[in-house]
């Protein structure tokens, strides 16, 4: 195959295409096994594979779902919530990451995910030392960096949930543990009961 003919086709991603060498064009066009469940993201040009969420993970960030579609849907001032999705892929200019749910605010119309900052970033994050360090140090400074607002990181593990505001904001770090209930001035009227979240992770620890 002819070099030009090589740059023009579309990479196809599977399971094994962890490090690969990709340009954030060639990722966005890129193919994936129909099959395949795996999450991708681009980190510094290097392809990242990783599992899908275990049910600890999936579980409580559906209710976050629900609960927000909820209020959305019947609070006064719920219009404000543009859209949120789980998986949702964050484009910079040179990474794309993958987070566990976006929400956008305020837009007063239907996000375009490859345009529009979210408003709230979210991750579910794990035991790992590697993974911790991940979502409360490096995905906290792209975030804010690209112009997220507030960054919500849920410990499940040890039911705390921590917020990272966008400066000037004042705390620029909120950490609320237990089954305290968490609001923001981001969605007016919208109360995120903790213990809902952190009691339907824990029913996965259970033996069945």
């Amino acid at each position: 195959m002819s070099p030009s003919k090589t740059k023009q086709a579309r990479a196809r991603l599977r399971r094994s295409s962890n490090g690969m060498l990709l340009t954030p064009e060639e990722f966005d066009a890129a193919r994936y096994d129909d099959e395949d469940q795996s999450r991708y993201e681009l980190v510094h040009g290097v392809v990242i594979v990783s599992p899908i969420p275990g049910a600890c993970e999936r579980d409580p960030n559906e209710e976050l779902g629900h609960l927000l579609r909820l209020h959305k849907d019947v609070h006064p001032q719920g219009a404000v919530l543009d859209k949120t999705l789980n998986e949702a892929t964050i484009y910079f200019p040179n990474n794309r990451r993958r987070a566990d749910r976006a929400i956008w605010i305020g837009l007063g119309r239907l996000p375009n995910p490859e345009i529009d900052v979210p408003t709230i970033t979210i991750e579910f994050v794990s035991k790992r030392k590697r993974d911790r360090g991940r979502d409360y140090e490096e995905k906290r400074r792209e975030y804010l960096a690209l112009g997220v607002r507030e960054y919500w990181v849920f410990d499940r593990s040890r039911h705390v949930l921590t917020v990272f505001r966008q400066p000037p904001a004042d705390p620029a770090e909120v950490t609320i543990e237990g089954d305290r209930t968490y609001q923001t001035p981001l969605l007016p009227g919208f109360e995120l009961p903790l213990g809902r979240i952190w009691r339907l992770a824990d029913e996965w620890k259970r033996p069945r």
